[in-house]
């Protein structure tokens, strides 16, 4: 029998939302709010999207952001939550809002002393062609285009030759925010950092193999036969060690809070080069969170735990 905690909060699930990523939150949710139910925490799942959620989220002590992509992840909620004095997990309005947009968090990281991709921008209003040719001078080929301001791969076109990448402009909305990076070919690794006590520590990285993609991409994410997972990752102890400090400066550059989750390319050479940082990252029992904390010797439940622990706990703006 669970053992009911010293301090019985009563917790919201924040989970569900309307953005592309809603089943990855599900996911998480379900196991979060199971665990806390285990646990013995009394504990309540609301979607977002329901026609009451502002009314029931006021009913709760506080709420654990089991939630990614926008309106979730990009400081709008939070800054609801913080409107009503609602204490949350995660970051506040400003750090959530700095890692969802990844060429500002490119910006920011990259002023902390983090090597990060070069960014090339896709702007509104300017012909496909002359768009193709300012990418290729400036970032070259091949390279990927992403979206500004989506999680999970979403979105991620891989392309080799101009041929490709003017077909590839062609179908994308440059109003709705996208970028390009040049294509590293190297060994996708993820960091996570936690707050424990006031102060970070970070996980044993993980290192992912794409099985049947060229790079990780959201089908290799959403298939786990798509994908194998090393964890620690196979790296050089220095590297490793590199890797895990860079995923904290990049956590206290951008002002996130509780956890986060650092993505890096590490290249055959050894060379770290960091992506971009999930302020919400998934919270499945099966996912990168989960298996890193795993690896250090940290439980699904006692994970639950610590995330909640680092709530914010008197509504308050937090840099």
């Amino acid at each position: 029998m669970a053992t009911v905690p010293d301090e019985n909060p009563f917790v919201a699930v924040v989970t569900g939302g309307k953005s592309t990523e809603r089943e990855r939150s599900l996911l998480s949710g379900k196991a979060v709010f199971e665990s806390l139910t285990v646990q013995g925490y009394r504990a309540v799942m609301l979607d977002t999207t329901a026609a009451d959620f502002d009314i029931k989220v006021r009913q709760v002590d506080v709420a654990f952001l089991a939630i990614a992509g926008q309106w979730a992840e990009d400081g709008k909620l939070q800054g609801f939550l913080d409107t009503f004095g609602i204490p949350y997990t995660g970051s506040g309005v400003l750090g959530s809002a700095l890692a969802m947009d990844k060429t500002m968090a490119k910006k920011v990281v990259a002023a902390a002393g983090v090597e990060v991709a070069l960014t090339g921008d896709i702007p509104p209003g300017l012909p496909v062609a002359d768009t193709a040719r300012d990418l290729i001078a400036t970032v070259g080929l091949p390279l990927i285009i992403k979206p500004v301001a989506e999680g999970g791969s979403i979105g991620m076109v891989l392309v080799r030759d101009t041929g490709a990448l003017t077909e590839a402009l062609g179908r994308i909305d440059p109003a709705e925010g996208w970028f390009a990076e040049p294509f590293v070919e190297g060994t996708p690794v993820t960091c996570a950092v936690l707050e424990t006590d006031g102060d970070l520590m970070t996980l044993p990285p993980l290192e992912t193999i794409p099985t049947a993609a060229e790079f990780y991409d959201y089908a290799s994410k959403r298939d786990d036969s798509l994908h194998q997972y090393r964890c620690p990752a196979e790296l050089p102890s220095d590297v490793t060690a590199f890797i895990q400090a860079n995923a904290i400066a990049a956590h206290r550059a951008l002002g996130c809070s509780g956890y986060s989750r650092s993505d890096f390319m590490v290249t055959p050479g050894g060379r770290v080069i960091w992506l971009e940082l999930n302020s919400l990252p998934g919270l499945s029992l099966h996912g990168n969170l989960a298996t890193m904390a795993e690896a250090g010797g940290i439980g699904y439940d006692q994970l639950v735990r610590m995330i909640l622990a680092t709530a914010n706990t008197d509504g308050a703006y937090r840099p």
